[in-house]
């Protein structure tokens, strides 16, 4: 936190060159002590009043402690960005929730697309104990070519910096195997934004010949003409043809020598899905198709229902969803103004659940209901494909395939609960002084037949982690381990 006020410099450079068209906005205002205390004393409510799983993983004396804690930080007026990344943001991870998350306010997302931000200048892939560069913003950059080794940053080694920055991110349970995917996928953002800026880093890494070494590298700042230039002009992406878009969300390819199909879905969500289903497996059977590998790697989940019916047309046996799910309350009240879509969540709560003797409101249909495999199932052998970003509905569908005949999980634990989650209705709330975001979810789902209550996600049958030889030659070490397996038989 030291650095914030390097950071907040910075973003005001950015403003002063922008100011024609964000005249009402700066990233750089500061909010009283009173007005950010209001927010947080509110989310604090909020949570305490309609989250489902508040103590789940963390016992309430705790959980009030860490509340108190970061209420009494508030001791002076911030900007957004500190309130947001330094006080919402560790105190919801002790959560340990994965989808109880903070986002910053609309006008900030506004104000950022299209944006290049002053930050640390490597990209890295993180897994374990280990840091290696995948890119950087340094041009004409000698030392840290892909692959390249990190070992520290300002002093602090890969396992004190990972962690740390752990504490700033959400997950469910302990399954940080999500997060590392998160920091491995913009790393500059999230040193940026933890940590805040130095004019120089001091990076002590790996070089070529296998010895420590140590190289000062300066703080990416961006060009002023292409910072003035992107923020006088959004960006518009070209529309992707539909065809492309729906791809994006799944896809369907069958291997030359006819003995595997890979079938990737990113989502239950788009994609028209229910047709894509139907087509997918009248496609298998007809082409005899006897392995499938279904790739659920980045499927962060979706609609509970069209996860349940994939589930139908690969389980070799009756199933359920849930062992138990339900909220603690049956309306936003008196809290309904704060949230998104308010009218319309009340009228679902209110529709969808029914209290019980235990208190609890739940969807009981879920927790009842066995579901059968279609007769059109298929019957081949399948490959689940998992890793960090397989989450919520595709966390439900791998737990209840997981252990079946035919059936192998591959890759990497999930992030998702293997015991379960929070979610099925997940609306935002904007805290009124900032404007800064909380997603809340309003139901707890314990899975069916589900594990011990540990934290972990659920941890594949054949674990094929991160390989350094992929990073270095960009193949997919997973998809060529289960080709491997299905090769041979």
């Amino acid at each position: 936190m030291k650095n914030l006020p390097l950071t907040l410099f910075l973003l005001s450079i950015l403003f002063l060159s922008s100011c024609a068209v964000n005249k009402n906005y700066t990233p750089a205002k500061k909010y009283p002590k009173e007005a950010l205390r209001e927010d947080y004393a509110l989310m604090r409510s909020i949570l305490e009043k309609k989250h489902p799983s508040l103590y789940w993983y963390t016992r309430k004396d705790s959980m009030d402690r860490y509340f108190d804690y970061y209420y009494r930080a508030i001791d002076d007026s911030m900007s957004e960005q500190q309130f947001a990344w330094h006080i919402l943001a560790p105190v919801i991870d002790k959560i340990h929730c994965g989808h109880t998350s903070v986002s910053m306010s609309k006008k900030f997302a506004r104000w950022s697309v299209g944006r290049r931000l002053p930050s640390f200048p490597l990209f890295l892939k993180i897994w374990n104990d280990t840091m290696a560069v995948t890119g950087t913003l340094t041009r004409k950059d000698s030392i840290f070519k892909r692959g390249t080794i990190v070992k520290a940053i300002n002093g602090l080694s890969t396992n004190r910096l990972v962690n740390g920055m752990f504490n700033y991110l959400p997950e469910d349970g302990s399954a940080n195997n999500f997060n590392y995917i998160r920091l491995s996928s913009n790393f500059p953002y999230y040193h940026r934004n933890i940590m805040g800026l130095s004019k120089t880093y001091f990076v002590s890494y790996i070089d070529s010949n296998g010895k420590a070494a140590t190289a000062t590298v300066p703080l990416y700042t961006p060009p002023r003409d292409s910072v003035r230039k992107d923020s006088l002009k959004r960006i518009e992406r070209p529309k992707q043809p539909r065809i492309n878009r729906m791809l994006a969300q799944r896809s369907l390819m069958i291997d030359s020598t006819k003995k595997l199909a890979v079938l990737t879905l990113n989502s239950f969500t788009k994609g028209h899905l229910r047709t894509f289903y139907r087509r997918t497996f009248r496609t298998l059977k007809k082409e005899n198709i006897n392995n499938l590998v279904l790739d659920l790697r980045s499927n962060g989940g979706g609609r509970v229902g069209l996860s349940t019916l994939l589930t139908k047309y690969i389980s070799r046996k009756p199933f359920r969803v849930a062992d138990s799910l339900y909220s603690v309350t049956k309306n936003l009240g008196p809290y309904t103004k704060h949230v998104k879509g308010n009218f319309l969540n009340n009228i679902e709560l209110l529709f969808i659940s029914h209290k019980k003797k235990d208190g609890l409101y739940h969807i009981r249909h879920l927790e009842n209901k066995v579901y059968r495999p279609k007769k059109t199932r298929y019957n081949g052998d399948v490959y689940v494909l998992t890793s960090g970003p397989t989450f919520s509905a595709s966390t439900i569908f791998a737990n209840a395939v997981k252990g079946q005949p035919g059936i192998t999980l591959l890759g990497e634990e999930t992030g998702g609960g293997w015991h379960g989650n929070n979610g099925i209705m997940i609306p935002d709330v904007t805290l009124p002084n900032t404007k800064t975001r909380f997603r809340l979810p309003l139901f707890r789902l314990v899975q069916y037949n589900h594990t011990p209550k540990t934290g972990t996600g659920i941890v594949p049958d054949i674990y094929v982690g991160t390989s350094y030889d992929a990073l270095l030659k960009s193949y997919d070490k997973k998809m060529q381990v289960v080709r491997e397996i299905i090769l041979r038989k």
